[in-house]
């Protein structure tokens, strides 16, 4: 049975009057969101590179232009700078690798059918529930000369006293703290691949290790990239955890902690306005690249197995 061609323009036209009434309702459903984001994100930025570009005292300050970036990159406050960027981002690769093979491995434990689940995922979100400065608090306790510890290891190790006792610290409590966040990400990935590839898989003689290789990681790999994302993003700003445990000292001092030091302890806002601007380009940077490269291979795979299946 053939349509004839006066059917098929009157059915186009519906669906484009659908479509322009679908976006025009869609834009102002928007609106809100990008008025709350703009008071919340954009004013702050562009305040901060406004301030950035005078000089620091009270009251009227000179114009400076760039002299502020040029003293934080390449001026006498460029170690303390790049030194700080180092420290960040060591932090960042060191924790969302153990983070993500932690997480990934208690997710697997809790996506299996077991006796007891229930208690155990509600158990295992309780570190990423905890406050950030509490959970500071806590390990910081933990990492005293006489605390748990030491008592543990049976060593007498000053872990705030010097560098890298002070980032292995900062890493464990950080670790702790956020892992659970990439567990319950992961477990929301592979609750949704389907158990009849497992089934097939069995049944072609597929061991539990290729099982992983070629379809766990595979199916879940949009979920883990984008908690993978989200960690970094949190780890690149990190502040309370190195603020608490060790005031910044012993070479753990982040970008985000030498913002405040720079612009609170030191009274230098215009300087502490161009390391924010700095720090938030870097991110910025880091997350671009991070999508570029990882990101979209993720989504066009993501898309090209709902094309099959449909």
């Amino acid at each position: 049975m053939s349509i004839s061609p006066r059917v098929l323009n009157r059915r186009r036209s519906r669906t484009g009057t659908g479509r322009a009434k679908d976006g025009g309702l869609a834009f102002w459903l928007v609106i809100p969101s990008v008025a709350v984001l703009t008071l919340v994100i954009a004013f702050p930025v562009i305040s901060s590179i406004i301030r950035s570009l005078f000089g620091d005292g009270i009251g009227e300050v000179p114009f400076v232009g760039l002299d502020n970036y040029a003293q934080a990159l390449w001026g006498y406050n460029a170690d303390d700078f790049w030194a700080s960027t180092g420290v960040t981002y060591l932090f960042t690769a060191v924790t969302i690798v153990l983070e993500t093979l932690i997480g990934l491995g208690m997710a697997l434990v809790a996506n299996r059918a077991f006796r007891g689940r229930g208690l155990i995922r509600a158990s295992v979100l309780v570190p990423w529930a905890v406050p950030t400065a509490v959970a500071a608090v806590l390990w910081k306790w933990a990492f005293d000369p006489q605390g748990i510890i030491n008592s543990l290891l049976g060593t007498d190790i000053i872990w705030t006293g010097s560098s890298v006792p002070s980032m292995i610290a900062i890493i464990v409590a950080d670790t702790w703290k956020t892992a659970p966040f990439v567990a319950l990400l992961v477990l929301a990935g592979l609750q949704v691949i389907p158990e009849e590839v497992y089934e097939a898989a069995k049944i072609d003689g597929a061991s539990a290790w290729k099982r992983f290789v070629f379809i766990t990681l595979p199916l879940v790999k949009p979920a883990l990239l984008v908690a993978v994302l989200f960690r970094m993003l949190d780890a690149l700003r990190m502040y309370d955890l190195p603020e608490i445990m060790t005031n910044g000292a012993n070479g753990t001092a982040t970008l985000s902690v030498l913002v405040v030091q720079s612009t609170l302890s030191q009274l230098k806002p215009g300087y502490g306005g161009a390391l924010s601007t700095l720090t938030f380009l870097l991110i910025f940077v880091t997350a671009y690249l991070f999508v570029r490269l990882l990101g979209v291979n993720a989504v066009e795979q993501a898309g090209g197995r709902k094309g099959k299946k449909q």
